[in-house]
């Protein structure tokens, strides 16, 4: 059976660091209950003249040269963000430009902090049905720009970051095994930029509203994202015919360091088998997953033949889980 198989990983991450202490200095708030609330110490923010295609074209450029792949020889480009670099054109034609990755084509995807994830099973429907050999998958945000900076409830959390996978066909075991993906239009308000697009489009109203502003309900998400994350997982797993107890890494979404706990805690899934780095990067959004993939594989805590899963959930609301034997 083909499959979709990824064969190297980069991710790139601001030089500016931004500190919990940097932020008492800038809202009432504290690094204690920071830290107690999320599991975040500090996060990576962009300087001015940096836009989202800038951190993906340095993480892209690291998976490539993991894969041993030129951005010549790339036929599809995905990126998943919400924050774009302009609404037109897309970040992935920015992208293709920036790694004269001439022969691809592609396209954004938006589903917020699911975005990496919903991006693998989109990838592999490319690939099963011969549509694309060659693929970078890219997950990129520059949340930095649209949090409120003056809200302690939003600005502790979101950053910025990249991470990049390639993907090629493999006719064997090794690659993705299974996929879900979930949505609840139901529940788009408890995570949301309510302007900028066409119901709300820019204007002194709007500015002084601030409604270009990330906007959440951060007590209702973690209820909601645990039950999601453990029930998409979990069909998953039963889809693949895999036990908890058999996986060798869980990649979750870093959205909160309790929801990521209290997510394993339900299925079963020991501290020491859980990939863990929201403490240094905080909430990148669709960047995490692959950001965290990226860090994992470099530390040698994914071997071949391994079983990871990854798990997420965002904004629409979205969420969803994939299982890979590397």
């Amino acid at each position: 059976m083909v499959r979709a198989r990824i064969v190297g990983t980069g991710a790139y991450v601001p030089e500016r660091v931004i500190t919990n202490y940097d932020l008492e200095k800038m809202v009432s708030t504290s690094d204690e209950w920071i830290v107690t609330r999320t599991g975040i110490r500090e996060r990576r923010v962009v300087f001015p003249d940096q836009a989202t295609s800038d951190l993906a074209v340095e993480a892209s450029r690291r998976a490539l040269e993991a894969a041993g792949v030129g951005a010549a020889d790339l036929d599809l480009i995905i990126v998943a963000t919400l924050t774009p670099d302009m609404w037109v054109p897309s970040t992935a034609c920015v992208l293709q430009a920036k790694l004269g990755a001439k022969k691809a084509w592609g396209f954004d995807l938006n589903a917020a902090c699911s975005g990496f994830v919903y991006g693998l099973w989109v990838v592999d429907q490319f690939i099963r049905a011969g549509g694309a050999r060659r693929v970078l998958l890219v997950g990129a945000e520059v949340l930095s720009k649209i949090v409120d900076w003056e809200d302690r409830n939003t600005c502790v959390l979101f950053a910025d970051g990249a991470g990049a996978v390639v993907i090629v066909p493999e006719d064997g075991e090794r690659g993705l095994l299974g996929a879900r993906m979930r949505s609840d239009g139901e529940g788009w308000r408890m995570v949301y930029m309510p302007g900028g697009g066409t119901a709300i489009p820019p204007s002194h109203e709007s500015l002084d509203g601030r409604y270009h502003y990330l906007k959440m309900n951060g007590n209702e998400l973690f209820k909601v994202a645990v039950r999601a994350m453990e029930e998409v997982a979990r069909v998953v797993l039963a889809d693949c015919g895999i036990r908890a107890e058999e996986l060798d890494l869980f990649v979750p979404h870093q959205a909160n360091l309790r929801i990521i706990q209290a997510t394993a805690k339900r299925l079963n899934i020991p501290d020491e088998k859980i990939y863990v780095n929201i403490d240094r990067y905080g909430n990148t959004s669709a960047a995490s997953v692959p950001l965290a993939l990226d860090e994992a594989h470099r530390q040698a805590l994914v071997r071949p033949g391994d079983l990871v899963l990854m798990d997420a959930f965002g904004g629409g609301l979205t969420w969803g889980a994939a299982l890979v034997r590397w």
